[in-house]
């Protein structure tokens, strides 16, 4: 994942890039939260079907519903994928209790449930935007179970 302030923290730091992220979730959560919870190009991609993302489980229910015209693109497939699994989890990290961004020893950003549970909400995203499948709302209802 490609996070220019990260980079720049990074060199600055003498790390590795997962272990600025994780550094930098450790420092400041709310801030890492807010960059993640940005997800351009889904926010943008779900505008023009008239959805706006206001963080919540409804959300991922309506881009469910969404016709999956990214998959007509291979280059954008991914960056949405990412951007919807993102998105996934910052809407379980808003919404379930205990539930809080983490990073995998990788540098990719996982959600960290109250039970210990890691959820790859990346992978789901990207499972999602490729396949349809699983539903972001079956993901979130799974992780709010736990």
């Amino acid at each position: 994942m490609n996070i220019p302030f990260l980079d720049n923290w990074r060199k600055r730091q003498g790390g590795t890039h997962s272990g600025a992220l994780a550094a930098a979730v450790e420092a400041d959560p709310d801030g890492v939260a807010e960059l993640l919870a940005e997800c351009e190009l889904l926010r943008v991609r779900a505008g023009q079907h008239g959805l706006e993302l206001d963080d919540t489980p409804a959300s991922l229910a309506a881009l469910d519903q969404l016709p999956p015209r990214w998959r007509d693109d291979p280059e954008e497939l991914p960056w949405l994928g990412n951007d919807a699994g993102l998105y996934l989890g910052t809407v379980i990290v808003r919404t379930v209790l205990g539930a809080a961004w983490d990073v995998w020893p990788s540098g990719q950003p996982v959600v960290r449930l109250e039970s210990g549970r890691e959820i790859d909400v990346v992978g789901a995203g990207l499972d999602w935007a490729m396949a349809g499948s699983p539903e972001l709302s079956q993901v979130y209802a799974e992780s709010a179970e736990n």
